[in-house]
């Protein structure tokens, strides 16, 4: 059985999100856990020094998200007629998100973590919103991030760009190698050429890469020296692609993409789902 966690904020986005998830793993048992996270939106000096139940704040907000929770459940039920193999937990915690999930993780089995990419007030210029950047650099659990509006396809195509720097063997690969599977998906593997041939050290890793998926349908793919986003961007203009997947490496181009650069900078327009895979370790 998969465990998976679908955080919400009750926005449009996040409830596309949970849509996506439900869809994806349609024939699957799972358990999906909905959880919201909240803190007060008036911080004032007595809530900071520890007297929130004499404004009955905290319970307030608590209950409001109970309730909010309650009805995705509900509307989940009226939206999906067959939904026998699947279970619906929800969790309110008083917490920011990062460390509710965190703290939820330490606690409980989670395979994947499938959220929105915005907020209820993300900007429409912006790609990923501070929530789930600070998820993607934070957490060390899967995250597949969904595009606001983006209707639900099968991940038929799945697009995996690598600098053949990393040792796959020390990321967590399985949810990938598994929705490929379930789906009879084919795994683009997209190599991007500095100028230079392969080191022994990325040749290894190479041959790691395809050993890694050899059960599945997967190609190998080498672009001469470009831009890594502007190959990103050919290859979804030659393929149709229905899956971004990447491995989080620090001090590799994953980083240097989406961390070091101002978000609404990013030179490429994702708007197909994108799988964020963490270290083991």
């Amino acid at each position: 059985m998969k465990h998976v966690l679908l955080p919400t904020d009750f926005s449009d986005n996040s409830w596309n999100a949970i849509v996506y998830a439900i869809k994806l793993f349609k024939k699957e048992t799972c358990t999906f856990h909905i959880l919201n996270t909240y803190t007060p939106i008036i911080y004032n000096v007595e809530y900071v020094l520890g007297y929130p139940a004499q404004f009955g704040l905290a319970d307030a907000i608590r209950n409001t998200a109970q309730e909010n929770l309650k009805e995705i459940v509900e509307k989940i039920s009226e939206t999906f007629d067959d939904n026998s193999k699947h279970t619906f937990t929800t969790l309110a915690r008083f917490n920011t998100l990062v460390s509710g999930i965190r703290e939820f993780l330490s606690e409980n089995k989670t395979d994947l973590i499938i959220m929105g990419t915005k907020g209820a007030t993300g900007a429409k210029e912006v790609l990923f919103g501070s929530n789930t950047v600070h998820v993607f650099k934070d957490i060390k659990c899967p995250v597949l991030a969904i595009p606001s509006d983006f209707d639900f396809e099968k991940p038929h195509e799945i697009l995996f760009p690598t600098d053949l720097e990393v040792n796959y063997n020390d990321f967590q690969l399985d949810i990938l190698k598994d929705i490929a599977k379930t789906n009879i998906a084919r795994i683009n593997a997209l190599h991007v050429s500095t100028g230079y041939d392969l080191t022994e050290k990325q040749k290894n890793n190479q041959l790691e890469l395809e050993k890694q998926f050899k059960t599945l349908s997967y190609l190998f793919h080498h672009y001469k020296s470009m831009n890594v986003t502007e190959a990103i961007d050919q290859f979804q203009i030659k393929s149709k692609i229905n899956l971004l997947a990447m491995v989080n490496n620090k001090h590799s181009f994953f980083e240097n993409l989406f961390f070091k650069s101002t978000l609404n900078q990013i030179g490429f327009n994702l708007n197909v789902p994108f799988l964020v895979l963490p270290s083991k370790h």
